[in-house]
């Protein structure tokens, strides 16, 4: 079976992790990651999300903080703060720094991001096969009102609202810069048009998922696959499980539930992207309703609070796949 999935960072490469253990030994797993929070930091092209995935599934992430390497250290950040330099908020460490060095001399040499993306996997070896959204930049801003200036906005890199803010100050709007004339990556379309599954792991609605489907080739492509697209929900009970999706929502207006989110993705039959829809069991009461807007819809337990419970909650993602397959 093929298996595609639509992936941001944190909950997308926990998940993955999960499907990894539920897929079968002859399973093909291919991750579309997102490339929208992609920033140039000190000349080095940093993709937080791809690293994310390949990190953890390559067994290099931080447990702790779950972004970033494990047993890191933080001398250049130091040093660059001693210099007085710009942007010293994103913590670049210093092993994480071997990765941006290598991915960006690739670049600088002439090679796509998805051909550097293959070869920081080939150290990895994350056991599936890692896309970027797209070879184009596509970079996240965020619009906030202007400290002191009623009425007026800013607009900054989703990085600094996340990091440096700490997404603590309104969303006024989201901006995917360069995503009206990007195209789809290498392979990206084919994983999508040829998968037996589409996946919407619990990733961010607004700058994860939705920054991956604001790429216009990968939408059409979900919405026109044969196979059956199913995502699981980000909200449970109401509140993000982690992230600040909480803020994105309430800032564009879409309803802070896993109704809402659903309703924000759409069912395919009618325009939207989704077949089904998993949320979690203290959302059962919500189902009716998302059926009603033309979703197959299940409650489970979404928390990936441990190995085992992740690979149930992609067992469950697939068995409601099956069912919509049938």
């Amino acid at each position: 079976m093929r298996i595609t999935v639509l992936s941001g960072g944190v909950g997308g490469a926990r998940f993955i992790s999960g499907l990894l253990a539920a897929a079968g030994p002859d399973d093909e797993i291919t991750v579309i990651g997102n490339t929208a929070d992609d920033i140039w930091l000190f000349g080095l092209r940093v993709c937080p999300d791809l690293d994310t995935v390949m990190y953890t599934l390559g067994g290099g992430i931080d447990p702790e903080r779950k972004w970033g390497r494990t047993d890191e250290t933080w001398n250049a950040k130091d040093e660059l703060i001693a210099y007085g330099a710009d942007r010293t908020w994103f913590g670049l460490g210093d092993r994480d720094l071997a990765t941006h060095l290598v991915r960006t001399e690739m670049l600088r040499a002439g090679a796509g991001l998805a051909a550097a993306t293959s070869r920081l996997c080939e150290r990895w070896q994350p056991g599936v096969r890692l896309l970027p959204m797209t070879e184009d930049e596509v970079e996240t801003h965020i619009a906030i009102d202007a400290p002191g200036d009623e009425g007026n906005l800013d607009v900054i890199h989703f990085q600094e609202y996340w990091i440096r803010l700490r997404a603590q100050v309104a969303v006024r709007d989201v901006i995917m810069r360069g995503a009206d004339t990007a195209t789809a990556g290498p392979g990206v379309v084919d994983a999508i048009m040829s998968a037996d599954r589409v996946v919407l792991p619990p990733s961010n609605p607004i700058v994860s998922t939705g920054a991956i489907l604001a790429i216009a080739e990968i939408a059409d492509a979900v919405r026109s696959t044969p196979a059956p697209v199913v995502g699981v929900s980000p909200i449970i009970g109401g509140g993000a499980v982690r992230g600040m999706a909480d803020q994105l929502l309430t800032g564009l207006g879409v309803e802070l539930s896993a109704s809402g989110v659903a309703g924000h993705l759409g069912a395919r039959s009618g325009g939207g992207v989704l077949d089904g829809w998993l949320v979690d069991d203290t959302d059962a009461d919500q189902l009716d309703a998302i059926e009603a807007a033309g979703l197959r819809c299940r409650a489970v337990p979404l928390y990936m609070s441990d190995d085992e419970t992740t690979a149930q909650l992609a067992r469950d993602t697939l068995a409601l796949a099956a069912v919509l397959a049938s």
